[in-house]
C-alpha cells in the first residue's frame, strides 16, 4: 500500500507517516521508482501508533511497546507492565504538580480579589 492510500484508511496525514517512519514506529519499504510501501498490517500499526500517542506515551516509549504488542491495540505482552507502570507514575506526578499549582494560583487569585474588595469599599 502507498503513502496516500495509508492516509486515506487511517486519516492520518502524510507527514504524520513520515514522522512516524523517522521515529522507527512504521516501517515502509521502497519500490523500484522509489515510492514508499507498506505492508498489509500498516494500518493497523497506526492504529496502534494512535492510540498509544492519546495514552500520553512518547515516541521513545511506543518503539518498544510495537515491538511486543499482540492483538487489539491495548494489548501487550506481560513484561511490558513495569514500562507501562512507569509512564502512569509519571502522569500521576505531573497530575500532582498541576494540581498544586492549581492550588497556588487559586489561592493568589483569592488573595487578590480580597485586596481589590477591601479596596473598593467606602471609608
Amino acid at each position: 500500500m502507498k503513502i496516500g492510500e495509508l492516509s486515506r484508511v487511517t486519516g492520518v496525514s502524510v507527514r504524520l507517516l513520515r514522522y512516524y517512519e523517522e521515529q522507527g514506529l512504521l516501517t515502509a519499504h521502497r519500490t523500484a521508482g522509489g515510492q514508499r510501501a507498506y505492508a498489509a498490517d500498516a494500518p493497523e500499526v497506526v492504529r496502534r501508533i494512535r492510540v498509544l500517542l492519546g495514552a500520553g506515551l512518547p515516541t521513545r516509549v511506543i518503539r518498544p511497546i510495537l515491538e511486543c504488542a499482540c492483538g487489539g491495540a491495548a494489548e501487550v505482552e506481560p513484561c511490558l507492565g513495569d514500562l507501562l507502570r512507569d509512564q502512569l507514575d509519571g502522569i500521576d506526578a505531573r497530575i500532582a504538580e498541576l494540581l498544586a499549582a492549581r492550588a497556588a494560583l487559586t489561592g493568589l487569585l483569592a488573595e487578590t480579589e480580597r485586596e481589590a474588595a477591601a479596596a473598593a469599599l467606602p471609608v
